[in-house]
């Protein structure tokens, strides 16, 4: 069912304006999922988006410091505006953090691979935020223009 959720929702969440927008325009990044395990692909989209020049903000209830960044318990405690939340977590939990994402003013939401939950992507859209559903970071980068 999942795979037939995908095909139906096709590239709805995945326009390659906003792609190119938040890669090119945002600067703040929240990665929820965030620890300090280098063997996961969170661990490896932070490295590489610090790198590229972004702010990350590690959010994972471990509290401890990711890539030499304070990482915090909830997107509520984050002391900073965000631009973009990166959601690595499994579906079933993404229509939550997209929902804490909405609370906390975020600009955008962006989901990776294999994660993507359409209403709670229609409930960002209504509440002005750009959704990417589906989209690996890194390669995004890599195509861009």
């Amino acid at each position: 069912m999942i795979g037939l959720l995908h095909q139906d929702m096709g590239d709805r969440f995945a326009d390659p304006t906003v792609i190119r927008r938040l890669l090119n325009d945002t600067t703040t990044w929240a990665f929820v999922g965030l620890s300090g395990d280098p063997g996961r692909t969170v661990y490896n989209q932070a490295e590489l988006m610090k790198r590229r020049g972004k702010r990350i903000i590690p959010v994972h209830p471990d509290g401890r410091p990711v890539l030499g960044e304070t990482t915090y318990p909830t997107l509520a405690e984050v002391p900073v505006p965000i631009d973009v939340v990166a959601i690595y977590r499994r579906t079933a939990f993404a229509g939550g953090v997209i929902d804490e994402a909405i609370a906390v003013g975020a600009g955008a939401v962006w989901l990776p691979l294999d994660v993507y939950d359409e209403a709670a992507g229609d409930r960002a859209l209504a509440a002005g935020l750009d959704v990417v559903m589906n989209r690996c970071p890194a390669v995004e980068w890599a195509l861009r223009r």
